[in-house]
């Protein structure tokens, strides 16, 4: 029951941090806390330290998606200047 308390308001609290428009950098660090947090919690009450990792993978994560979507972005554009 625990469980199912924390897991409810881990997702209560990612989507209502999703709700508001914040900085990608927000987004990422939110999400990967929150599932840092949930898996820490789980595997032996390290929750704090699994929400300290996640939000740093988080970050990384969609620094890094952000990147390729404006390498590819970019790229779609190269042919259209070309002409």
């Amino acid at each position: 029951m625990k469980i199912t308390s924390i897991a409810l308001a881990v997702s209560l609290a990612v989507g209502a941090g999703m709700a508001v428009p914040v900085q990608a950098q927000a987004v990422g660090c939110l999400s990967g806390a929150a599932a840092g947090g949930l898996a820490g919690h789980v595997a032996g009450h390290h929750a704090v330290l699994g929400a300290v990792g996640g939000c740093a993978i988080g970050h990384h994560m969609k620094k890094k998606q952000e990147k390729q979507a404006k390498a590819m972005q970019d790229q779609q554009r190269m042919p259209q200047q070309q002409h």
